[in-house]
């Protein structure tokens, strides 16, 4: 009797721990206002009072602030053309309706140093609800090789 309580326990627990991890219901308001940030040309880099981030640049780089991250591609002569979210690949969980993980597939369009590259890229990013509203605090990407990985979620 006590291995039949203890397995309904496990399973219970890890069903409700599934269940949290592919949560797409709560806090939709919140998700529609991050998915709004990232279809919206410049917006993930959020309102003015949200210049505390940390970003890690696809060479491994890391910036520990919005001007620092911009010095970074002026230096390396990067030039974003345009970041375009693939639809149906943004994952969204909202935590205490404050806090958010992001992870989503984007079509980047860029000049580096005089030349066009075209590529997908996986980015995960954090974002914090301030007064200013939503704020990306953490972010890194990296280069989808689309001969290896399947760029369906």
């Amino acid at each position: 009797m006590m291995k039949k309580t203890m397995m309904t326990g496990l399973l219970l627990l890890g069903s409700a721990a599934a269940f949290a991890q592919m949560d797409t219901v709560s806090y939709a308001q919140e998700r529609r206002e991050i998915k709004a940030l990232l279809h919206t040309p410049g917006a993930a880099n959020g309102p003015a009072g949200c210049n505390d981030v940390v970003m890690v640049g696809a060479k491994g780089d890391i910036s520990f602030s919005a001007q620092e991250h911009r010095a970074v591609q002026t230096k390396e002569k990067i030039i974003f053309k345009s970041v375009k979210p693939v639809p149906g690949n943004e994952i969204i969980r909202v935590y205490g309706g404050t806090s958010a993980v992001v992870n989503w597939l984007a079509d980047v369009q860029l000049n580096v140093d005089g030349r066009d590259i075209a590529l997908k890229v996986r980015r995960l990013e954090v974002y914090v609800r301030k007064a200013a509203g939503w704020c990306r605090v953490a972010g890194q990407g990296t280069e989808v090789d689309e001969k290896m990985f399947s760029l369906r979620p």
